[in-house]
């Protein structure tokens, strides 16, 4: 079956304006491309809704210095974006892959894909108690 370029189109569009806003510092602009049953998964932390997962971003874009676009994928229900995030923290660069699945034009599930040996002990110096919505990581 063959995917259409409108379907296409309208995946970039919701993906990628929440890719923009989220490393623009913009909250409630990458808000609006979230649904409303939404979840996300990384190698570090996971959490079962919007504002869990959006809580952290201003602490996280504090070490970020710069984003590189590797790849973007675009179907009608899902995409994946491969990209390096530039830190100024003892990780420095790290190649990052982000799958999202969307469901009605919003985005319903993200699934961050990196290496996160480097970033365990940053995490365990911080350790803060988790904020609503977070849940301990699933090991896997």
């Amino acid at each position: 079956m063959a995917v259409t370029t409108q379907t296409n189109s309208q995946s970039r569009q919701t993906v990628r304006g929440y890719h923009d806003a989220r490393f623009a510092g913009d909250v409630p602009a990458a808000a609006i491309h979230l649904a409303e049953h939404f979840t996300f998964q990384s190698p570090l932390m996971s959490s079962d809704d919007a504002s869990g997962h959006l809580a952290g971003l201003p602490g996280f874009l504090g070490v970020v210095t710069g984003v590189d676009m590797i790849s973007e994928l675009y179907g009608e229900t899902e995409a994946t974006l491969v990209y390096d995030v530039h830190t100024a923290t003892p990780v420095g660069t790290q190649r990052t892959a982000e799958h999202f699945r969307l469901y009605e034009g919003r985005i319903a599930s993200i699934t961050l894909i990196f290496d996160a040996t480097a970033w365990r002990p940053m995490m365990a110096m911080r350790a803060p108690a988790p904020s609503t919505g977070d849940v301990p990581p699933k090991n896997s």
